[in-house]
């Protein structure tokens, strides 16, 4: 048993903080930058209860499949080729965070559990974990009550759901990945740097975690070529402490 998910943790630390000094994207960045204390509490702590919100997202799915979706649908969705599976996981699972995403910037109440996430002024690997519990559960949790409910198979949705970490990691790491011609199939560090943006231009844009063509077709998408964003994190900055940033969206309230 790993509650805690360490294994995980070392694996990815061992994996992304070479590669971050190897292949940088952004100048000579510091492995202990602002903020790195303050999102290792993140790390360790916030997995468990995360994990707890998401069992309950199982048990509600499990419910809505039963009254809800016919079995019909279920075996039919259940037993279709392995590959077809994962890719109709990634395109649903991503149109679920798209717009629970969208919602987390644009409802004030909202915007102040997400902003915990936004108030780094330095992006690396370290910066995916610091999100506050209720707004990974909800942004998360939505689209698997979905593909739990519609009857796909264990192993896929598992299979997806760790690309999906994996790639969180990834896109939130200070390397120099730009994916290409796929640019536009496959969110890059590059292109989620622009929705982690203080630029004017980039605010409220880049939504999809996985799926950039999704911002191109609802009309959020910031990506110019050959341009890095000049700043990143809040107008105005958020103190650097996990107790103070668990309470905040509870007792806070600030302007964007």
């Amino acid at each position: 048993m790993d509650p805690l998910g360490l294994k995980l943790i070392l694996i990815t630390f061992v994996v992304f903080v070479p590669l971050e000094r190897l292949f940088a994207l952004e100048g000579e960045q510091k492995l202990f930058r602002p903020g790195w204390g303050n999102d290792l509490v993140f790390l360790f702590l916030n997995g468990l209860v995360i994990k707890l919100g998401m069992l309950a997202v199982i048990a509600a799915s499990l419910f809505v499949a039963v009254r809800l979706i016919p079995a019909s649908v279920q075996d039919t969705v259940g037993g279709m080729p392995f590959w077809i599976q994962i890719l109709l996981i990634i395109v649903i699972t991503d149109l679920g965070i798209y717009w629970v995403h969208r919602m987390f910037h644009a409802v004030p109440w909202l915007w102040r559990f997400h902003e915990i996430h936004h108030s780094s002024e330095e992006l690396d690997w370290l910066v995916a974990v610091r999100v506050h519990p209720v707004d990974q559960i909800l942004t998360r949790g939505a689209p698997l009550l979905a593909v739990i409910s519609l009857g796909f198979s264990e192993w896929a949705i598992g299979v997806c759901a760790l690309i999906s970490a994996w790639h969180a990691f990834l896109v939130h790491s200070n390397v120099r990945i730009g994916f290409g011609p796929l640019r536009m199939l496959l969110v890059s560090p590059a292109f989620h740097r622009w929705h982690h943006s203080s630029d004017r231009e980039a605010r409220d844009k880049n939504f999809a975690a996985q799926l950039p063509f999704l911002d191109a077709l609802f009309g959020t998408l910031h990506f110019p070529r050959e341009q890095m964003p000049t700043a990143y994190g809040l107008d105005q900055p958020m103190p650097q402490r996990y107790a103070f940033q668990m309470l905040y969206p509870f007792v806070g309230d600030r302007e964007r």
